[in-house]
């Protein structure tokens, strides 16, 4: 798909995964960047949206700052694997969806107004599908900002400035509002944030000002495109999984948060005797064989090639969208 890409698609789609300009006429800012004009900067993105390369011009909010969200997976019969996943599809809080290589082999994400609303989705997928759902929400992030690089090829992903620290403050009923309304991301128009002010009666100043806020307090933790990276050639993706001693997770999950190659970290409890790991990364690459020999180097280098682990890669993506934050705000503002 790269290979089809002008030299313009390829910078708009390199340069502003993160950093977008939070200005009234953002686009114009894009392509003073590229020696372009705003109407064609416009085109493009909208035909990126049109060809399945990018989700949105948007947002990419922390996991559990606007709302409660956790990573859920079920075994789930081959034979059922399509009804099931579709079942899980079917869920208005479901988000992500896929399809991976183990016996516990549907993984999906739940982002909710809260934590109730969370338990109440898994609750109506295990008794609709007759099976058993793990709940594993986020304990600890070690590394949680992607982007995927393009330029050269775009031999591995490219890793943005946050880390794990965590947000500055909670949203308030007003951010939770806003982040609804951009829930399917900028309106591409030339005053992007105007439109979205008059959507919710609000000032244009406004809204970049509480967008400029939530991005600098970590709530945002990424704005900008959010590309669909298996349509840009990164379709050889593993979750690393390792069970690591609590009083040790810390210092494995740094070692492996610095790595380059590696994407999302995190530390979600274990579910024994079904699911006995606690540590995950991680990785989105374009073969197979890279991927698995940096999971070998993080053995490597973290000491961990002794302890219990499995690597789940992607077979399928049944879903992948933003999460939603209307609910959220309807709550907010009852």
């Amino acid at each position: 798909m790269i290979e089809t890409l002008t030299p313009l698609e390829l910078a708009l789609l390199d340069r502003w995964q993160r950093d977008f300009p939070l200005e009234p006429r953002p686009f114009a800012v894009l392509a003073t960047a590229h020696d372009t004009d705003e109407a064609a900067v416009l085109e493009r993105l909208a035909d990126f949206r049109r060809r399945g390369l990018i989700s949105r011009v948007g947002a990419v909010v922390r996991p559990n700052t606007a709302g409660a969200s956790t990573l859920a997976a079920m075994a789930v019969p081959p034979a059922r694997l399509e009804a099931v996943a579709a079942r899980v599809d079917a869920e208005p809080a479901v988000n992500h969806n896929y399809e991976r290589e183990h016996e516990i082999n549907l993984w999906f994400v739940v982002a909710a107004p809260d934590r109730a609303a969370v338990t109440a989705a898994l609750a109506r997928i295990a008794r609709d599908s007759g099976l058993e759902v793990l709940d594993l929400p986020l304990e600890r992030a070690y590394h949680i900002d992607l982007g995927f690089g393009l330029d050269s090829g775009g031999e591995s992903p490219r890793r943005g400035k946050a880390g794990s620290a965590a947000p500055a403050f909670v949203p308030d009923a007003a951010d939770r509002r806003l982040l609804s309304a951009i829930e399917d991301g900028l309106p591409l128009v030339p005053r992007p944030f105007a439109a979205v002010a008059h959507r919710l009666e609000w000032s244009e100043a406004e809204v970049i000002d509480r967008l400029r806020r939530l991005c600098a307090g970590g709530v945002i933790s990424r704005f900008g495109l959010v590309v669909r990276h298996r349509s840009l050639g990164y379709r050889a993706n593993a979750m690393a999984v390792w069970d690591v001693a609590d009083e040790d997770v810390d210092r494995v999950a740094a070692v492996f948060a610095g790595q380059p190659f590696v994407t999302l970290c995190y530390r979600r409890p274990r579910r024994r005797p079904r699911w006995p790991y606690n540590l995950f990364c991680m990785i989105h690459g374009r073969d197979r064989i890279t991927v698995e020999g940096q999971i070998g180097q993080l053995n490597d280098t973290a000491g961990t090639r002794a302890l219990p682990q499995a690597v789940l890669f992607s077979r399928r993506c049944f879903k992948q969208r933003g999460a939603r934050f209307s609910g959220a705000a309807k709550e907010a503002a009852a």
